[in-house]
């Protein structure tokens, strides 16, 4: 077992050591064609491949590398740094970085989505225009840039002798009437900027946001009046709003991705930075204490038009439905809202300007609700059970009915059961059939179902009355027989508790409570404790056992059901994670086979995962990139075959 487990520990480090190498390659490949006006991908997409190598090889050389130009011009040295800067690409990744950078007020302006180019001036002329190029040296593209617009060929007023740092647009309009076979503004313009002949340069834009000053005494003193300076000089210049705090930025950031869609030039995110202009922290290759906090593919602004109550059971489950919004490649106009202490402290209303996010395998929910200006209606929160009419109770983390009689939640919860037992032969069909026709009312019942109980729902009564046998009927009978056996995990989970699947009923098992006496006089408390579970949880947890503690009893204690215990095995301690095709058997049976040896199933890659089960290691699924980022071990399933054999 343990040869096996550093076979596949190399493995890991392999397939980690060769992603890294396709990173690199695929970093450098779209930075060339990103500086040579030819951008391939999205910013976004650009960032992920980024993110990704950073994560793997935080000091990899191609992550403190900046693009380099064509070299079809002359090469100029530049004024003032023109480095990269760090990124957040969420709200919990900017509150990271702000929480080692505490300032008073923070400075935000828009991040232009263009091409950088610094303007050199001599005592307020224009001496040289130069592209970014390795952030040391860039190419000298004046006789196209005094094309440009925005482009001060002298400034007003001012004996200024420094760099002025700004960013070449195409607006949306010049695009649409003369570029549009270009995939968007900024490859048109990254194109356009460089050709040596200048042609097109004049549909192209200057807008500033930087300056740097090699005088002794600059004419301004901090970001502020940086821009105002900027501006009085005739530069047209970003936006920039002052913020009070962190929970301001991320507000002002949604408001902007609301209003983004109506500006007349790209942008993907915000700059963030202090008031104080900080000239050594400038002179890094990547500052440390100004971020670009980015607008991401799988988020977007929306307004709320209704709420529509999901009912799973007992239990009723907001569900926002919005203005259609583009998530991460998708058309997205549902979005889960948790639960009713959600709604509440979100804010939320009909009518609400709402940031809709769907980030990795998440299903999209509301993460905020944006101050804005519509009319707004409170959301009615349904008051009784649509099936028994019992008064909802609303505990804040959950609505539900309380009725445990409730025909929806029995049947719910005989559905559950076949699910989490792996009954496959007893479908839903005939689940719900029984329980229609009043042969099942609990899950003892469905242990009582006999073959002549079953033969009804597969023969008409002619074919009963010539005494023909159901092959069907016996194909149940047999499999209802055949699944009485069972670890306690499986068996709890099966009863149906809102939240207490058989992942959370192992944290439990394995936390010490791994006999059913133990499980039945656990406290809240106790439950608390354990990793993964948290007040309200466990609170659920124990409301749920309680409730459902006579039947348990009655099933071991009659011997309906026996459990088993699996704290050995090939597989003990061990997690599994299955994704793509199996050839030698049905996932359904990889996973008991998992089970069985004493290891448990995961339907997603977390950092617990013991391993990733893929015939397919090469392929750029969700989960092989996910595992390779957190060092899962990842295993084809001749490997698995053998651990399981072990």
């Amino acid at each position: 077992m343990a040869d096996l487990f550093d076979v596949a520990q190399s493995a890991k480090q392999s397939e980690k050591a060769k992603r890294i190498k396709e990173l690199e390659t695929l970093v450098k490949k779209y930075q060339d064609s990103y500086y040579n006006g030819e951008s391939e991908i999205s910013d976004a997409e650009f960032d992920a491949l980024w993110d990704e190598l950073k994560l793997l090889d935080p000091t990899n050389a191609v992550l403190h590398k900046i693009g380099a130009d064509s070299g079809n011009f002359e090469k100029v040295r530049h004024i003032m740094p023109m480095g990269s800067q760090e990124k957040a690409a969420d709200p919990n990744q900017f509150r990271g970085w702000a929480q080692k950078h505490a300032y008073s007020e923070y400075f935000v302006e828009y991040k232009l989505d263009g091409a950088s180019l610094e303007l050199q001036y001599e005592k307020g002329k224009l001496a040289c225009a130069v592209t970014r190029g390795d952030g040391i040296t860039g190419d000298d593209i004046s006789a196209n840039a005094k094309k440009m617009g925005g482009v001060l060929h002298e400034l007003a007023g001012s004996s200024f002798t420094g760099g002025v740092r700004g960013e070449v647009i195409m607006t949306h309009e010049v695009h649409k009437k003369k570029y549009s076979d270009k995939a968007n503004c900024r490859n048109a313009a990254n194109g356009i900027m460089k050709r040596k002949d200048g042609k097109g340069s004049d549909d192209l834009m200057l807008i500033a946001y930087d300056a740097w000053s090699v005088d002794d005494t600059p004419p301004f003193s901090d970001e502020e009046e940086k821009i105002a300076w900027l501006s009085s000089c005739g530069f047209t210049v970003v936006p920039l709003k002052i913020c009070k705090s962190v929970d301001d930025v991320i507000v002002y950031r949604a408001s902007v991705m609301e209003k983004r869609k109506t500006l007349g030039y790209d942008i993907d995110g915000l700059v963030v930075k202090e008031r104080t202009i900080n000239r050594e922290d400038a002179l890094r290759a990547r500052p440390d204490r100004q971020i670009a906090f980015k607008f991401s593919l799988e988020e977007a602004v929306s307004v709320l038009r209704s709420v529509e109550w999901s009912k799973s059971g007992g239990t009723y489950t907001p569900v926002a439905i919005f203005d259609a919004v583009e998530l991460a490649g998708t058309t997205v106009q549902r979005a889960s809202l948790a639960n009713p202490d959600t709604m509440r402290s979100l804010g939320v209303a009909l009518g609400s300007s709402i940031v809709v996010v769907k980030r990795g395998e998440i299903i999209p929910k509301i993460e905020s609700v944006v101050p804005s200006d519509n009319k707004t209606t409170p959301i009615a929160f349904p008051k009784t059970c649509e099936t028994c009419g019992t008064p909802l109770v609303d505990e804040g983390s959950r609505l539900f009915c309380p009725n445990k009689l409730c025909k929806k939640r029995v049947l719910h919860q005989l559905l559950k059961w076949v699910r989490t037992v792996d009954i496959r032969d007893l479908g839903e069909t005939l689940v719900t059939a029984l329980f229609d026709a009043g042969k099942i009312a609990s899950i003892t019942d469905i242990y009582s179902l006999t073959q002549e109980t079953l033969t009804p729902f597969f023969l008409n009564e002619e074919s009963i009355a010539a005494e023909k046998r159901s092959l069907g009927a016996a194909k149940v009978a047999a499999s209802i027989a055949n699944h009485r056996h069972m670890n306690l995990a499986v068996f709890v989970a099966g009863f149906d508790i809102e939240g207490i699947g058989e992942t959370m009923a192992e944290k439990l098992v394995a936390s010490g409570f791994d006999t059913l006496e133990k499980m039945l006089a656990a406290t809240r408390e106790q439950f608390a404790a354990v990793y993964g579970f948290a007040e309200k949880m466990a609170h659920i947890a124990v409301e749920g056992i309680a409730e459902n503690a006579a039947e348990m009893r009655a099933l071991v204690k009659s011997g309906t059901i026996t459990l088993e215990l699996q704290s050995s095995g090939a597989f003990a301690g061990k997690s599994f994670c299955f994704t793509g095709e199996l050839l030698t058997m049905k996932r359904a049976d990889a996973e008991q086979l998992v089970k069985k040896n004493g290891g448990t199933c995961k339907s997603s890659v977390t950092k617990d995962l013991s391993y990733l089960v893929t015939n397919d290691k090469t392929s750029g699924s969700s989960k092989n990139v996910k595992a390779a980022k957190l060092g899962i071990p990842v295993i084809d399933e001749n490997e698995f075959i053998k651990l399981a054999n072990t």
